[in-house]
């Protein structure tokens, strides 16, 4: 086969691959949108806002204390997540000895690789047991921060080091030659010019802890309640999916589609959000 034929053969393999991806999640959307369409129509979405808790078989199908928990949750892991993950990527980089910062690298690709229930697991017969000693019940909202921020922090910390081992080398040099401290580097000259993809990684974790079901399920409490502490049993919109799905029915049904609408779209801005950061400036 003639190379100019074999170039036109891949091209067409990458665009077929390209459009059935786009498809998938096209087809995902539409079906998420068929299926929830009647709680949609007979309920109205603003149902899901005002009514005071969940409770179907009774008529009431309000989701904001599952927003809220779900919003607590993951924005406690990454608060913890991103500067723990940003800041051992700057150790390995600018202060480890070569030997230990790729066995480190070598650590945060296994986490990064263990299953979420296997996460949930060890939350559940180790870190909820200690927090119960402190503060009953155990299986908390702190629980459910806890566990998420071990499970987004190799995201978090990969992306960073890539960010932080792309830069010019000659940028760096530049740098010590000028007189800048090690310290003065990283923070002047090192992070600011990694910030994109700092702030890119740093997102998408957080789309992966929105979307997290297992691991949360199994130590947060699966409770519908609005939180006032990080000690008190709370139910994501995941676990409420999949603590619900296998008996739903009807309306019921119908409104647990709902929910798993709104994850798509808030993981969907995540998305954008970080294809935005991600994209070089054009101005002039």
């Amino acid at each position: 086969m003639s190379r100019p034929l074999a170039d036109k053969w891949f091209r067409w393999g990458l665009l077929a691959s390209a459009a059935l991806s786009g498809a998938v999640v096209v087809l995902v959307v539409l079906f998420l949108l068929v299926a929830s369409w009647p709680a949609l129509a007979d309920l109205g979405p603003g149902r899901y806002l005002t009514d005071t808790r969940w409770y179907p078989s009774g008529g009431l199908w309000g989701m904001s204390a599952m927003i809220v928990g779900t919003l607590l949750s993951t924005l406690g892991a990454v608060l913890l997540a991103a500067p723990l993950g940003i800041l051992s990527a700057v150790f390995c980089h600018y202060y480890a000895p070569a030997r230990m910062a790729t066995l480190y690298r070598r650590l945060v690709e296994l986490l990064a690789g263990i299953p979420s229930v296997v996460y949930g697991l060890w939350g559940l017969v180790v870190l909820v047991p200690i927090i119960a000693r402190w503060h009953p019940p155990g299986t908390s909202l702190l629980a459910a921060i806890l566990v998420l921020t071990l499970m987004i922090l190799p995201t978090v910390a990969l992306v960073a080091d890539s960010a932080l081992g792309q830069l010019p080398g000659s940028q760096v040099a530049g740098a010590y030659a000028l007189g800048l401290s090690r310290a003065g580097v990283i923070w002047r000259i090192a992070v600011p010019a990694a910030r994109r993809a700092l702030a890119t990684g740093t997102l998408l974790a957080t789309a992966r802890a929105i979307g997290e079901t297992m691991a949360v399920l199994m130590v947060c409490g699966g409770v519908v309640n609005l939180p006032t502490s990080l000690f008190e049993p709370i139910r994501t919109l995941t676990a409420n999916i999949a603590l619900e799905m296998s008996y739903a029915e009807g309306l019921h049904r119908s409104s647990l589609f709902v929910t798993g609408l709104v994850l798509v779209l808030a993981v969907v801005t995540l998305v954008t959000v970080a294809d935005r950061l991600g994209e070089e400036p054009t101005g002039g």
